[in-house]
């Protein structure tokens, strides 16, 4: 997702304040945590001390009272002691009142061996005391060490519990006897240090907050004057070259002698100078648009180090992709080893030499024989470029013949014409002379005259239906042109033909993209030149078979594709079928597909075919697009 530059902005002043305050956080994370420590320390000291005197003043006043040991030796010495901590009311208290500070987790009295004679926990009496981690061990250590030991103790972090201790050692006749342990919790710290970190993340969040605003509202006045200076882009974008730039001085005060009002000035300057580089630009452009949508050989050119710059619509149907797809390649990535023009082209170490051969190609439309020929552009003498032209000699041959159909039809369209109208005026006089021929003619017993008078009447009824055909097809067809989205069109055809491809058990394969562009065209009549196309194909496939409806866009053309899988048409036929009246299917009236072809030519499009014996024929109409 593309950020904009206010929002960028405001993230990098935000994230400025936010490393600030982290580094102020941790600062003030580690003073705390260091003093809170600190503090733990000597409270864990004093408290030792405390519980040592209470012991020292127990066994005092034991003595005082006349409680001595049997004797002095080592175990009833241990003994005797542990007795009067046991009994010493006061030491009871003092041991059960540490709970009540929210730093220590245990105090605990033991001997040499860790034997523990007195303790708050009531269940530690008698039992052997392990060693912990001295307190002042963790005082020493650095601040990531003791912020791992508090996160270490969070619930389903903690592995084990993470106790330190305090020791204070005493003296008993000159030897040592024990060491009271003050025990302390890490999680007692952590919840010690807890409130004042909530109250320091609370201020944290404030402060991100407040900054993240001022930072929102400072990126917007410091970026004001850039919403008019991209208005103004815009205009110039759209073709409003002169748009008057953007009067900085109401721009939240900017004058216009600061460097957004310079820029301003100077693109309205610039945006003069596009205006006629894009006047004569468009020109330019329109001109060869027009020129190389209406080429029917493929063109590319290519540049000194045989880069395509230009590739012409044409050259789609030779190269199997879109022109678009090759700008900027190479002439060896265009045509790679084993392409069919590479031969011909005779490409060496991506050089183009000036040749003219002819090859055959397999294109998504069939083989074709291509002609392709290399010219050399040069300036001063070098060499700057190379031009290469494909050439589609079928299409050439096609076209060639539909240009000497059109004529015949065109030479064939005055002579009918003329010849309709002088043999209907007859015809109509041989009618009524017949009809009256039929009421006066008396009846013989064999029937011989009012038979041939039937036929006569038959033969006449024949030749007026050929007359109006002639007519028909000689008239001048009126040509209503509308935008129109041919799939929808050929939808309709199919509709129409349905039922007889259904009764004929034809599948129907059809692919209709929406996104062609519209054409021009007489829907009524490019209706009939299609529906004549698909009954063809229908009646080529009597035992059933496949047929093709496909709509595609071929440079500035659109193309309508009529395929079957029927019969085809023999090689000594394929240059009558256009010709009017000339059909090979009986009680056929050869006038379909020569309607088809003028229906075509009326639209300023082109038909042709493509026909195997055995495997079927496949019909192509190209329309010109709107655009």
């Amino acid at each position: 997702m593309q950020l904009r530059l206010r929002t960028k902005f405001t993230l990098v002043m935000t994230s400025l304040v936010l490393l600030v305050v982290a580094v102020l956080s941790c600062v003030f994370a580690a003073q705390l945590l260091e003093e809170l420590i600190s503090e733990t320390d000597k409270r864990a000291t004093d408290l030792a001390v405390q519980v040592f005197l209470q012991a020292k003043h127990a066994l005092m006043e034991a003595a005082q009272k006349g409680l001595r040991p049997d004797s002095y030796d080592p175990e009833e010495m241990h003994d005797w002691v542990r007795h009067m901590f046991e009994i010493d009311e006061g030491l009871r208290t003092q041991l059960s009142d540490v709970v009540k500070n929210p730093l220590i987790y245990e105090v605990s009295i033991t001997d040499i061996d860790g034997l523990v004679l007195a303790s708050s926990d009531p269940s530690l009496p008698g039992s052997f005391l392990p060693r912990r981690t001295p307190i002042s061990q963790l005082e020493a250590r650095g601040f990531l060490h003791q912020a791992g030991v508090l996160l270490r103790t969070i619930r389903g972090v903690k592995k084990g519990p993470q106790l330190f201790e305090v020791d204070y050692a005493f003296i008993n006749a000159g030897k040592p006897f024990g060491e009271v342990r003050v025990v302390v919790d890490s999680e007692l710290l952590l919840g010690q240090i807890e409130s004042n970190l909530r109250s320091g993340g609370a201020i944290v969040l404030v402060a991100l907050v407040v900054s993240a605003l001022l930072a929102a509202f400072v990126s917007r006045i410091t970026l004001a004057p850039l919403r008019d200076i991209t208005a103004q882009l815009d205009r110039i974008s759209a073709g409003q070259f002169d748009a008057p730039a953007a009067d900085p001085p109401r721009l939240s005060g900017w004058a216009s002698s600061d460097e957004l009002g310079l820029m301003s000035r100077k693109i309205t300057q610039v945006g003069q100078q596009l205006r006629g580089v894009h006047e004569i630009f468009s020109t330019m452009r329109e001109n060869m648009n027009s020129v190389m949508a209406g080429l029917e050989d493929g063109l590319l050119l290519f540049t000194r180090d045989a880069r395509a710059v230009m590739v012409s619509p044409a050259a789609e149907k030779f190269l199997g992709a879109p022109a678009s797809e090759f700008l900027g390649r190479r002439v060896t990535d265009i045509f790679p080893p084993g392409h069919a023009l590479r031969e011909a082209l005779q490409i060496e170490n991506d050089e183009l030499r000036e040749i003219a051969a002819d090859a055959d190609l397999e294109t998504s439309e069939g083989p074709k024989r291509v002609n392709v020929s290399v010219q050399a552009i040069q300036e001063a003498g070098e060499r700057i470029g190379a031009l290469v032209t494909l050439r589609d000699l079928d299409s050439l041959e096609s076209i060639d013949t539909q240009l000497r159909v059109s004529e015949r039809l065109a030479a064939l369209g005055r002579i009918t014409a003329g010849v309709a109208h002088e043999v209907k005026n007859p015809l109509n006089s041989m009618r009524l002379w017949l009809e009256n021929l039929k009421e006066s003619l008396p009846y013989d017993g064999d029937g011989n005259a009012q038979q041939a008078v039937q036929v006569l009447d038959k033969e006449i009824d024949r030749l007026d239906q050929v007359v109006k055909r002639f007519l028909d097809f000689t008239r001048p067809m009126e040509v209503r042109l509308e935008a129109t989205q041919l799939a929808d069109l050929l939808k309709e055809v199919l509709e129409i033909a349905k039922p007889q491809l259904q009764q004929s058990n034809i599948q129907l394969a059809q692919l209709l993209p929406i996104d062609v562009p519209e054409v021009y065209v007489d829907r009524a009549l490019l209706k009939q030149a299609v529906l004549n196309l698909l009954l063809n194909a229908a009646e080529a496939m009597p035992d059933g078979g496949q047929l093709r409806l496909v709509l595609s866009r071929r440079g500035e053309m659109a193309e309508i594709t009529v395929g079957d899988t029927g019969k085809g048409i023999p090689p000594e036929n394929q240059q009558k079928i256009f010709q009017l009246f000339f059909t090979t299917r009986p009680g056929g009236s050869g006038i379909g597909l020569a309607s088809t072809f003028r229906i075509v030519q009326l639209h300023n499009g082109s038909i042709n075919f493509t026909s195997e014996v055995g495997r079927g024929t496949t019909f192509r109409i190209e329309l010109p697009l709107a655009a």
